[in-house]
């Protein structure tokens, strides 16, 4: 079978350049030449001319199979029996070679055993925060914070622990929210200076599920603008920094909850993933992302940006981290009619190491088109898994460049669409890189979206027919590191289809298809930026990729970013 994700050819610009493009294409027709070049270089022209054989409807996701594998989907603990071993578990968390973050599990043992206090940890973050802006570069992780309200909400916690009554795991510990999401008090920006002008009169759910269990909500991060991009670079609130590298960009759209949490500013935070947005800034910051299965955390109070390939989902500073934030935030909502069509969802015993029987899908000419230094780390990665009885089945995906294409006009029309009132008034206002991509996915019409739908069809037949084969996918998450940010595209942002595309080329089909997919930290590059190595699995088996991650993190050097704050002091 042949490999077809060719490189993209398409021009780099910023700065001059970056503005007379905008100008040149938001006054051009959708049939001028050069929209219809750049809509060829994004693979768009060539959807149109593939035939959607016999393939007719509209694709919803998740891609289901008949009969769920036993070892990816039947095996785990309920989110309640998880969360109650988690407050019950004073063991020493497992060993991680080099540098060791400070995890919700050490927060709340040191509340417990009354040498620290959420209120302590709530005023070391405030001048962490304060501190992290006074850099060169500042880091940029929040868009916004109230003092006041985090404070308060740290005095409740800490007074509960004065009782002995905490309210779960995650009781006193700081979470980031991702400004994609409603949180009550504060605007939802989409990281624009047009929307938000209203602050939010209630949590979205998953923000909700994180409150009701103690956690100290602890402000609005950055963004890329609308989630339209995979860098970081929002020209309203500053560019998002890696802690590994502030020279570096954090990766996106979910920028700011992946610094945080690299940062140390805390163990758990809340991002969105409509085309990698969790798994991509996860990997370039070397923290644990999870894009749970579509419609397993509720997209109540989430703006509908890109509603059929949108998800909700944790970020950790290790996989328990992460496991917890997951635990709370999924599950069905009376207020999210697709999240109550499923089963109650599943966690793992993070601690079982035996991967006997399970079959491992690699597609080796995709897992190898990254850059060499991460095939390397993800494929040591893999032979840990199977030293733990996990085995390699060579798999073939047909067309993945079709994949990508209809992927990119889905998310890029439901983009479109969301933001076509606020384009009419206010299109001056939003971002130049963002006014490129909107001005282009206005020239796509219904018939392309309709036919991309028509196609995710006909490529769910084929991973389905893969997915019968195996219990996951593994490939690197990202097919390069965190790049550097070019002086020229700051602060008004740069476009650069190639290097998207590059940093995506592992992210779509999870998207598209509705699966799970989590990125685990695997090592660095010989500049010290993180690796992740990306597992997707069928849908509803967040248990087994969280296991497999923890396999993966045990023993997997860690090291300590640049930038990075201790709350325990």
């Amino acid at each position: 079978m042949t490999y077809d994700l060719e490189t993209v050819a398409a021009p780099r610009t910023a700065g001059f350049s970056l503005r007379l493009l905008v100008a040149l294409i938001e006054w051009s027709s959708p049939r001028s030449l050069l929209v219809r070049k750049l809509l060829e270089s994004a693979g768009v022209s060539a959807l149109r001319e593939q035939p959607a054989g016999l393939a007719a409807g509209m694709y919803m996701p998740p891609l289901q199979l008949d009969e769920p594998r036993p070892c990816a989907a039947s095996d785990g603990l309920s989110a309640a029996e998880f969360l109650a071993q988690a407050v019950a578990d004073d063991a020493t968390e497992p060993a991680l070679d080099g540098f060791a973050f400070v995890s919700a599990q050490r927060l709340v043992r040191a509340f417990r055993a009354g040498s620290s206090t959420p209120l302590t940890v709530a005023e070391r973050l405030l001048a962490a925060v304060a501190e992290s802006e006074q850099r060169d570069p500042a880091l940029r992780v929040f868009i916004a914070q109230d003092p006041q309200d985090l404070l308060a909400q740290a005095r409740a916690s800490t007074e509960r622990y004065a009782r002995g009554e905490p309210l779960g795991p995650l009781d006193g510990v700081p979470v980031a929210v991702k400004d994609e999401l409603d949180q009550a008090g504060y605007p939802t920006t989409l990281g624009t200076v047009i929307h938000g002008a209203e602050r939010a009169a209630a949590d979205a759910t998953a923000v909700e599920r994180l409150r009701a269990g103690g956690a100290l909500l602890i402000g609005k991060t950055n963004m890329h603008e609308i989630g339209m991009g995979v860098t970081g670079l929002n020209p309203h609130y500053g560019a998002c920094r890696n802690p590994y590298d502030p020279a570096h960009v954090t990766g996106g759209s979910s920028s700011g909850p992946a610094a945080a949490v690299a940062a140390g500013l805390c163990p758990v935070s809340v991002g969105a993933d409509g085309g990698g947005s969790i798994r991509i800034p996860a990997s370039m910051c070397g923290v644990v992302g999870l894009k749970p299965t579509f419609g397993r955390v509720s997209e109540h109070g989430v703006a509908p940006v890109c509603w059929s390939v949108a998800h909700a989902g944790p970020m950790g500073a290790t996989v328990r981290d992460c496991a917890l934030g997951y635990a709370l935030m999924a599950g069905a909502d009376p207020h999210d009619p697709i999240s109550q069509a499923q089963p109650e969802p599943l966690l793992p015993v993070l601690s079982e190491r035996d991967f006997s029987g399970l079959r491992m899908g690699v597609f080796r000419p995709w897992f190898e088109d990254a850059d060499p230094e991460i095939v390397q780390a993800c494929q040591a990665a893999v032979e840990r898994l199977e030293a733990a009885g996990a085995r390699v089945v060579p798999v073939e995906i047909p067309e993945l460049s079709l994949l990508r294409s209809a992927h990119l006009v889905t998310i890029v029309s439901e983009m479109a669409g969301s933001q076509a009132m606020p384009m009419r008034d206010h299109r001056q206002r939003y971002g130049l890189d963002t006014r490129i991509n909107l001005a282009l996915a206005q020239a796509i019409t219904a018939q392309d979206y309709v036919h991309a739908q028509r196609h995710r069809n006909r490529i769910s037949d084929h991973w389905a027919e893969v997915l019968g084969q195996v219990d996951c996918i593994l490939t690197p998450t990202t097919g390069c590191t965190a790049p550097p940010y070019a002086a020229d595209a700051i602060p008004a942002g740069e476009s650069n289809l190639p290097l998207t595309i590059k940093i995506m080329r592992f992210a779509q089909a999870a998207n598209l298809l509705g699966l799970p997919g989590i990125s685990v930290p695997v090592g660095y590059d010989a500049r010290g930026l993180p690796i992740g190595l990306q597992i997707m699995g069928h849908a509803w088996s967040e248990a087994l990729l969280l296991r497999m991650a923890a396999l993966v993190e045990v023993g997997q050097e860690r090291r300590q970013p640049k930038a990075w704050w201790d709350l325990l002091g």
